[in-house]
């Protein structure tokens, strides 16, 4: 049994990653049709930087995955603290009403907004693509970082107040430290859905504006170059970084080591 484990585990990992290698590694073949045998070459990365639609719409990527991660914290951790510690008319409908986006399918959510948007009169442009990006990783940040409160005891906040602490001072110096892995882990998570995002940036999105997903679909009709897996791989040992960075420092469910 444990055997047949090991080997079910082993292809469901080498199912996952064994692409994305396989992404990574021909963007160093010196072969614009992957032709084998391998030639190990960066021209493509030299190419990349020569071309100005691809890495334009990798940075306007970056930064609206960073605003939205940000956009999207403040507010969700916000929506969290008042449906984890407040009690109020419609809670637990407003809790159910946060799963159906995760739930709906992104293309019947992306034709939506397009329709709103435009007769609400927002239409479309960079201000409706934040809007939409902010609106899809708010309910993926209220669930992670209210995960994080279920392991923070409120009576801590409670002491300090007996103590002659302010709420607003024990919640930022007690509740909220303990909370940090979980914010963190949700900002990541709103990056990891803006920048993945294709639907809402499609729809959103004005001629002439495009983000990363986009443009990787634009170009792939055009024809398939290993300048995308380039700049793919770029973004994916970013994003690796990132997320090794934050399982070194933060600790799951804010409990530190040190005694």
């Amino acid at each position: 049994m444990k055997i047949a484990a090991r080997f079910y585990i082993a292809a469901i990992l080498a199912f996952l990653y064994l692409p994305i290698l396989v992404m990574m590694a021909m963007g160093f073949n010196e072969s614009p049709l992957y032709e084998l045998p391998f030639s190990f070459s960066t021209r493509w990365y030299q190419a990349l930087a020569g071309n100005a639609p691809l890495v334009n719409s990798g940075i306007n990527s970056i930064w609206i995955a960073v605003a939205t991660s940000i956009i999207a914290t403040v507010l969700g951790t916000m929506a969290s603290v008042a449906l984890s510690r407040r009690t109020f008319r419609g809670k637990t409908l407003l809790q159910l009403m946060l799963l159906p986006p995760i739930a709906i399918p992104w293309l019947i959510t992306g034709t939506a907004m397009l329709v709103f948007f435009f007769y609400s009169g927002i239409g479309r442009g960079l201000h409706a693509l934040l809007i939409g990006h902010v609106a899809l990783a708010i309910p993926y940040v209220v669930l992670v970082v209210g995960t994080g409160f279920q392991t923070v005891r409120a009576d801590l906040e409670e002491a300090a107040m007996s103590l002659g602490s302010t709420p607003v001072h024990a919640f930022f110096s007690i509740t909220l430290p303990l909370l940090y892995p979980s914010i963190l882990g949700a900002a990541l998570f709103a990056f990891a859905v803006s920048l993945d995002q294709f639907v809402i940036s499609y729809f959103l999105a004005t001629p002439g504006f495009s983000t990363l997903p986009v443009q990787i679909y634009s170009a792939i009709r055009k024809g398939f170059t290993p300048e995308i897996n380039a700049i793919s791989t770029i973004l994916l040992v970013g994003s690796m970084a990132v997320i090794v960075i934050f399982a070194l420092f933060a600790k799951p469910g804010g409990v530190s080591d040190k005694r």
